[in-house]
C-alpha cells in the first residue's frame, strides 16, 4: 500500500464493489486530487460501505460528532460519500467510484474531468470484463413486451415505476461529458431516473428534480421515441434507470464493438425475426442501437451474440415481423443493489490473484 494519501484512497476505493484499479498512466490519482482534499480522502477511509450514523463513526474516530458533521455533510454534497436519510436519522457511507461517485459529479462535471475519465475508462472495464453480475441490465421498451407471455414482474419497466413513492430525474452525465469533449449528441438530456434513496440523495443534493409518475411515464415515451435503450439497475428492486445511448454510454459503446454483447450486458430477452414476414426493408437495421442486426439474403438477421433484448427493433417493424424470445437459463436477478454489489465484490475477489 502506497504511503501517499490518494495511493492509499486509490487502494481503499479498489476494496469497494467495483473497485478502482491503479494504472500504468497515474490517471486514478490526477482523478482523487481533482475530487478530494487531502483531508476528505482521509475521513472517506475513515468510513465503511454499510451506512453509518455519525455517533458511530465518530466515536471509531475518537472525534467530536459536531467536528464532523459538517465535513461529512459536505462531502456528500460534492458527492465524494453517499447520504441515507432514514426518518430523522442521517447515515454516511464510503461509496464506489462507478455507479457512484462518478454519476454524482453531473453538476460539476468539466472538460478536464471528463478526459480524465476518458483516459481511465478501459482499466475500469477490464478490471470488470469477468465480472459475471452486472451492474446494469437491459430492461424491453413497454411496446416490445406488450405481446409476451410470463414476463417476470422485473421486467415490466413501467409496472415497477408505478410503485415508486419518489422519482428524480436528472441529466445524463454520458451526454454532457460527450458534449464537454466536443462530442454533443442529440438525444434529450433529463433522462436519468433515480428512485428511493438514490431520488433522495440527488435532491437533497440539488442534482435533478423530483417528478410524478406520469411523467416519468412521458419520459419513457421519449426514451423509446428517441431510441434510448432502458438499463436499469441489476436488481429486481428498482433503484435508478439509465436511458443510453450507444454515442455516449460506456457500455453500450462496448456493446457495439466486442462480438458478444453478454460480456458487458446482462439481457434476458433477444430478438427473433420472422422471415416469412419480413420484407427487407432495413428500418431494423437503422434501429438497432448495438449493430445487432444485419442484411442477409433479402431479409434482415439478427446477430444472437450481439443482441441486447432493448426490443427498440421491434417497435418500428412495419410488417411486425420482429419479436422478443426470453433467454434461456437466465437466473433471477438480485433482490436489491445492494445484492448485486456485493455479488460483484465476491466475484472480483474470487477472481483477484492469490499474494
Amino acid at each position: 500500500m502506497g504511503n501517499d494519501i490518494y495511493e492509499r484512497l486509490r487502494d481503499f476505493l479498489n476494496t469497494l464493489p467495483t473497485g478502482f484499479p491503479t494504472t500504468p498512466t497515474g490517471v486514478e490519482l490526477r482523478i482523487l486530487k481533482k475530487l478530494f482534499t487531502p483531508e476528505e480522502a482521509e475521513l472517506t477511509m475513515n468510513l465503511r460501505s454499510e451506512p453509518e450514523d455519525l455517533s458511530q463513526i465518530a466515536a471509531r474516530m475518537g472525534r467530536e460528532e459536531s467536528e464532523l458533521a459538517s465535513k461529512f455533510e459536505d462531502m456528500a454534497q460534492k458527492g465524494l460519500i453517499f447520504r441515507v436519510r432514514q426518518g430523522e436519522q442521517v447515515l454516511y457511507q464510503a461509496y464506489q467510484f462507478m455507479v457512484g461517485i462518478y454519476e454524482f459529479q453531473v453538476k460539476s462535471l468539466d472538460s478536464e474531468f471528463s478526459q480524465m475519465f476518458e483516459e481511465y475508462l478501459p482499466y475500469f472495464g477490464i478490471s470488470l470484463g469477468s465480472i459475471r453480475t452486472k451492474q446494469l441490465r437491459v430492461i424491453p421498451v413497454n411496446s416490445a413486451i406488450k405481446v409476451l407471455h410470463n414476463v417476470a414482474p422485473y421486467n415490466k419497466i413501467r409496472e415497477l415505476i408505478r410503485q415508486q413513492d419518489l422519482i428524480a430525474v436528472t441529466e445524463c452525465i454520458c451526454r454532457k461529458e460527450q458534449k464537454l469533449l466536443g462530442k454533443e449528441c442529440n438525444r434529450p438530456k433529463e433522462t436519468c431516473l433515480a428512485f428511493g434513496k438514490f431520488a433522495q440523495f440527488y435532491l437533497d443534493n440539488k442534482l435533478g428534480r423530483s417528478i410524478t409518475i406520469d411523467e416519468a411515464m412521458k419520459i419513457l415515451d421519449l426514451a423509446e421515441e428517441s431510441g434510448l435503450v432502458l438499463s436499469p439497475s441489476n436488481a429486481q428492486e428498482l433503484q435508478f434507470l439509465c436511458c443510453c445511448c450507444p454515442c455516449c454510454c460506456p457500455i453500450l459503446r462496448t456493446a457495439k464493438v466486442v462480438p458478444k454483447s453478454k460480456y458487458v450486458i446482462s439481457s434476458y430477452y433477444q430478438a427473433r425475426i420472422d422471415p416469412d414476414l419480413c420484407s427487407d426493408c432495413g428500418l431494423c437495421i437503422e434501429r438497432c442501437q448495438v449493430e445487432a442486426i444485419k442484411k442477409g439474403d433479402g431479409r434482415s438477421e439478427v446477430r444472437d451474440e450481439k443482441c441486447i433484448g432493448c426490443g427498440l427493433c421491434v417497435t418500428t417493424c412495419p410488417e411486425e415481423a420482429i419479436s422478443l424470445m426470453a433467454r434461456q437459463g437466465m437466473e433471477d436477478p438480485p433482490k436489491d443493489f445492494s445484492e448485486t454489489l456485493l455479488n460483484i465484490k465476491t466475484e472480483r475477489r474470487t477472481l483477484q490473484p492469490r499474494s
